[in-house]
């Protein structure tokens, strides 16, 4: 039997299924669609929502394959990757993508080793290639200085894992038909030498990526006395203020609030960039933003490529009237 057909690893806390795994099934059927083959969403827990396995359903889902037993009712690496792996071995699936949360940066490694195959991890674009049929998996590289693309040309699956935030949701399609199976997990499987003693959640770690507004302060803010012309326009905005790794490297904003690849992924419905270049590594985190607008006095600075609004101009003259202007209405 050959390998057939396109998974996504769904994420759940408490029985709910988590948004980030209504982000992959956007993902999955892109790819589901140009393989011509049919998309699973899995998902392990405990006592699981049949609401949400239904949701998945209804937001693209082929069929949902859920396993359930009370050892599975948050993560531990060894019983997920045991029955991740069981499952794999069964049904031989072609694709398998996960999300780059803490989750899926544990897991899908772990089950790569296992499975003896590649994985592809913070991609940012998937495809299929026309004449193969293999998964193109394309992410930033040496420093997000070049974009490389990546295939798995022997071994299954072909396995990624995709930024929380980078994708948006698939939209739900109420009465979509699908095949929900829940099945009891092989108490074989479930064996761990690690237990779960408690979970404290690290101070204000979603602030950036949830926010509805995100100003960000590129190394055109020049200085770390600077910061608070843009702080200015955060707080009149109400909106949370970011940093490329520049900025965070010098010191000037802390690295909770660096936006990138090797910091958050945002998809704010307002994104301002102020002195902001551009790079492949910041764009990465960024650019599925709804509105982007730009504030860069170089004409051709990367950053006005994705922009929807460009101002070509000294930010230091420009958010302060900008900021004014606000505060007046």
């Amino acid at each position: 039997m050959g390998h057939d057909g396109v998974w996504i690893f769904g994420e759940q806390q408490r029985g709910r299924v988590l948004p980030v795994t209504w982000e992959l099934l956007t993902r999955g059927r892109a790819l589901a669609d140009k393989r011509g083959t049919r998309l699973t969403a899995v998902v392990f827990g405990h006592q699981l929502d049949q609401g949400d396995l239904r949701e998945a359903v209804e937001r693209g889902a082929d069929r949902v394959l859920a396993l359930e037993a009370p050892p599975l009712e948050t993560y531990l690496p060894e019983p997920y990757a045991a029955c991740l792996m069981h499952l794999i071995r069964e049904e031989k699936p072609e694709i398998l993508l996960g999300a780059a949360s803490s989750t899926g940066r544990a897991l899908m490694p772990y089950v790569a080793i296992k499975a003896n195959t590649g994985l592809t991890a913070d991609c940012t674009e998937l495809d299929i290639e026309t004449q193969t049929g293999l998964l193109l998996q394309t992410r930033p590289a040496i420093g997000g200085n070049i974009m490389a693309t990546i295939k798995t040309p022997v071994h299954r699956p072909q396995m990624a894992t995709v930024r929380p935030h980078s994708t948006p949701q698939a939209p739900r399609v109420p009465g979509r038909a699908g095949e929900i199976v829940v099945r009891k997990a092989p108490p074989e499987l479930l064996g761990s030498r690690v237990r779960r003693t408690g979970f404290r959640p690290a101070a204000e770690e979603n602030a950036i990526s949830e926010a509805p507004r995100v100003v960000c302060i590129g190394r055109g803010i020049k200085k770390g006395d600077h910061v608070p012309v843009a702080r200015r326009l955060a707080d009149t905005l109400d909106a949370a203020l970011g940093g490329t790794r520049d900025v965070v490297d010098r010191g000037w904003l802390e690295y909770p609030a660096q936006i990138g690849l090797s910091g958050k992924t945002v998809t704010p419905r307002l994104y301002i960039g102020l002195g902001v270049s551009g790079t492949i590594q910041h764009l990465a985190g960024m650019q599925t933003a709804e509105t982007i607008v730009a504030v860069n006095t170089d004409p051709d600075a990367m950053i006005f490529k994705v922009a929807d609004f460009g101002i070509v101009g000294d930010l230091f003259e420009v958010v302060p009237a900008l900021t004014r202007n606000l505060e007046d209405r």
